[in-house]
């Protein structure tokens, strides 16, 4: 059993997955070319003022001041109070010994640490109740520490900025409301590009050559209203043709049974009986082959209409004809089973199954088993059967297993070819299976 594929099989639907791939494929180039230049913004508002702040400390000590410009936010201490276990930044590092060396400030150890925040570092008492309050906001503090050669280490503390929390939900966001303005009219030019293509599939499907159809309307995108139109063109041919070859095979099937007709008047002067008759039974078998070869070829456009009929009354009247010429054929009488079909049609590959069980085998039993959605027509035979590897070659035309070309032992090999085309037209199916005791089963199976 085949696994359902995730790939749309409408045209709408492939155009709709084909965007909204493209739209996932451009938000996420957006998301990280987004990430990145707010994760670069945010370094540079913590690297730039920190090493300001570092080398204004550095001026005024060697100035003769002090570090600190009383707030406690930079000091010089004699050594290094960042613990040695804490997690180090060392992009931050990087940046910071770049750009303190470029100011001309000499250092040989750069240490920079983030941390959690704790309550005492934005004590009131120091920054004033609104600007501690306003402070407390942040989550982190960069502690930051630079060893001045001879003097000791300069350190340095900073609030670190906070990540923006709904910043992905905002992308998220940004991208449903895309994808709503974008695939809305990608699924609705889809759909109207594709409705004419299916109906112009649903037309090929249904054509038939004795289907009376007005042309397919030729809607949609100026490429498929070539499509459409050279369709219709197709049609208006291919019934053209088929009609010149039904007035061909009219006039073939006059041609011959003209001469057949004299031929069969002619030979009552023969005075043997013997050869007079031989002679009937074979202009007899040519007007029934003439017969089959037209009905197979005339098969795709039957005159007869489907009309309801007893099936059981059908083939019960064909198993009677059988009967009236000493054949020995039994029918299996059951239930009234009302079906649609043609029934000059079915009758007739009724009978040639029939004629081939009767040839073979010398006798036939016709039953009819009826099911919820199909009914089943079995015509058995106590004959040699058919190999297997054969049973479904001699439904081929002129394929006979018996290749004398005896006409007494099979004809020219059209009676199941007919039936089977027959069966076809009528949305049914025909085997042929070997019975285990012996005999051939031959079997039309036709929904209900």
């Amino acid at each position: 059993m085949r696994r359902p594929s995730l790939w749309p099989r409408s045209l709408a639907g492939q155009m709709a997955l084909l965007v909204a791939i493209a739209l996932f494929v451009a938000q996420a180039i957006n998301f990280g070319l987004l990430l990145r230049e707010r994760s670069q913004l945010r370094f540079e508002q913590i690297v730039t003022p920190t090493v300001t702040r570092l080398v204004d400390a550095a001026d005024r000590i060697n100035s003769g001041g002090t570090a600190d410009t009383g707030h406690g936010h930079v000091r010089l201490v004699p050594a290094n109070p960042i613990a040695a276990d804490r997690i180090r930044r060392g992009s931050v590092e990087k940046a910071i010994a770049q750009s303190l060396s470029q100011a001309g400030l000499a250092t040989d150890a750069v240490i920079a640490s983030v941390r959690p925040i704790a309550s005492d570092d934005w004590p009131p008492s120091r920054y004033g109740r609104r600007r501690a309050a306003r402070l407390s906001h942040f989550r982190s503090i960069l502690d930051v520490a630079v060893h001045m050669p001879g003097r000791g280490w300069l350190v340095l503390r900073a609030f670190w900025p906070n990540s923006d929390p709904f910043l992905i939900w905002r992308l998220i966001a940004q991208t449903l409301i895309l994808y709503a303005v974008v695939l809305i009219p990608v699924l609705w030019i889809g759909r109207r590009i594709s409705r004419p293509l299916k109906s112009l599939a649903d037309a090929a499907h249904r054509f038939a050559p004795g289907d009376d159809h007005e042309p397919l309307a030729e809607t949609g995108p100026p490429d498929v209203r070539e499509v459409t139109a050279a369709f219709n063109a197709l049609r208006l041919r291919v019934i053209a043709m088929l009609d010149e070859k039904d007035r061909m095979l009219g006039a073939i099937g006059h041609d011959l049974r003209t001469p057949l007709a004299a031929l069969r008047v002619r030979i009552e002067s023969v005075d043997d009986d013997t050869d007079r008759a031989r002679m009937a039974d074979i202009i007899d078998e040519m007007n029934r082959t003439l017969d089959d070869i037209l009905s197979l070829a005339r098969l795709g456009r039957p005159s007869e209409p489907p009309v309801d009929v007893d099936l059981s009354a059908l083939v019960d009247a064909v198993v009677e004809d059988f009967r009236d010429l000493d054949h020995d054929v039994t029918f299996e009488d059951g239930q009234r089973l009302p079906i649609r079909l043609r029934p000059a049609l079915m009758r007739r590959a009724v009978r040639n199954l029939i004629e081939n069980a009767v040839k073979y085998g010398e006798s036939a039993t016709v039953r009819i088993e009826p099911e919820p959605s199909r009914v089943r027509i079995v015509i058995s035979d106590n004959g040699p059967g058919i190999p297997s590897d054969r049973l479904t070659d001699v439904f081929d035309p002129f394929t006979r297993l018996e290749t004398s070309r005896n006409r007494e032992t099979g004809g020219i090999g059209l009676g199941l070819a007919l039936a089977r085309a027959i069966v076809n037209d009528a949305g049914g199916i025909i085997r042929l299976e070997n019975r285990t005791g012996g005999g051939l089963d031959a079997i039309i199976e036709l929904p209900r």
